[in-house]
């Protein structure tokens, strides 16, 4: 009888476990969801940040490029200034963000001096 009462005991208790694991289980998923989406509205605010930063660079006292002749690229250089004596890329980040590998690739051609001229004509 006492052996009968343990083993009904230990059932109940183990199916009290198993209810409270699943339980627990559905919660840490709901949670872990929840914790993603913060992740990606945080990732989203930074990048509306910097979009909206860049529109006022070229009007910042240590802006490198002559204002009245910077053109807004977007992708993947942001800016590019025809000064009298040079032609600037300007790339703007704001926070950690870094270079993509393609903005590397563009600052290392141009440090490279591997830049080319093409003139198009159109005859009517």
């Amino acid at each position: 009888m006492i052996v009968e009462s343990f083993v009904i005991t230990l059932i109940i208790l183990l199916l009290f476990f198993i209810y409270f694991y699943f339980k627990l289980q559905k919660k840490f998923n709901a949670l872990q969801r929840e914790h993603e989406q913060l992740h990606f509205d945080y990732r989203s605010m930074y990048v509306k940040h910097g979009k909206h930063f860049e529109s006022f660079v070229p009007f910042m006292e240590n802006y490198p490029g002559n204002k009245e002749n910077t053109v807004f690229l977007g992708n993947p250089i942001d800016f590019i200034s025809f000064d009298d004596d040079s032609i600037k890329f300007i790339e703007v980040k704001t926070g950690k963000s870094m270079l993509s590998e393609k903005q590397k690739k563009v600052r290392e051609m141009v440090e490279a001096k591997k830049i080319k001229w093409y003139e198009l004509r159109f005859e009517k």
